[in-house]
């Protein structure tokens, strides 16, 4: 009598399949994980400018500046000194520092980061909710 035996184990196209599905996740991790770096580092750098600030000595102009160079020496390249924007409500100097970054993975596919929790209060390393910002 014979004996069917039963085989066990992937076949050649599902191991072809996998291999290409962990080979987009990894292309994809590597292109995203720069501006991420990169988002860290203006993170730190932002709260670092607000806890520093004493809104009595220094004005906007005077942040303005500072940021600058600090991404100039900190080669930030995905976000400008000019689109963070400083403004003063009600007393309190305010630094909003969200941008996005979209990342070309391949032909019309994109990959969009949105660091949206740069939002500070001078005086304060933490950031703040949009919401709690006065009208």
């Amino acid at each position: 009598m014979k004996r069917c035996q039963r085989q066990s184990g992937m076949s050649l196209p599902g191991i072809l399949i996998v291999m290409i599905m962990v080979g987009f996740f990894l292309m994809c991790a590597i292109r995203m994980s720069p501006p991420y770096f990169e988002y860290l580092s203006v993170k730190d750098i932002i709260s670092r400018i607000a806890n520093e600030h004493d809104s009595e000595k220094q004005g906007i102009s005077q942040i303005r500046r500072k940021i600058a160079n600090i991404f100039n020496s900190n080669q930030i390249y995905e976000l400008e000194p000019s689109e963070v924007e400083i403004y003063r409500k009600k007393g309190k100097t305010y630094i909003d520092a969200n941008y996005e970054v979209r990342i070309p993975i391949m032909g019309r596919i994109d990959a969009v980061l949105k660091f949206d929790d740069l939002l500070y209060v001078t005086g304060s390393p933490e950031p703040i909710a949009a919401s709690s910002v006065p009208k």
